[in-house]
């Protein structure tokens, strides 16, 4: 049996399925909007040629952020949001001939962020 120490390397591998981005939005809006941030989501999903197969989102009550999940043929965009602080951590994997990174004027647009931080990560 492998070890996870020797299935971690950094040389390039033969199968990459696909670009996975972390996304940190600071100071924001519209982080407790759920029809709001659905709409959001398929849009976002939309730009980047993707396939949304649902969307399910769960609010955490008047005040409470809300968490969830856009389930995409090519993967999916999920979102956790803390309005009291303002902050939005999204994560977005797609496979395929699909750019994540087209999602980002789409989600930009809505939440309005004042920071933005965003890391990519080649998966396999």
């Amino acid at each position: 049996m492998a070890s996870l120490a020797e299935g971690s390397s950094n040389q390039p591998q033969a199968f990459a399925p696909g670009l996975h981005l972390l996304i940190d939005f600071w100071d924001c809006r519209g982080l407790t909007d759920a029809a709001g941030i659905e709409h959001t989501l398929r849009e976002a999903a939309a730009a980047c040629g993707a396939t949304v197969l649902g969307v399910k989102l769960h609010g955490f009550g008047d005040t409470g952020g809300l968490t969830g999940v856009a389930l995409l043929a090519e993967s999916h965009i999920s979102i956790h949001t803390w309005p009291e602080t303002g902050y939005a951590a999204l994560d977005i994997f797609m496979c395929g001939r699909c750019d994540p990174r087209r999602a980002l004027p789409v989600l930009e647009a809505h939440f309005a962020p004042g920071r933005v931080k965003v890391s990519e990560h080649n998966r396999g």
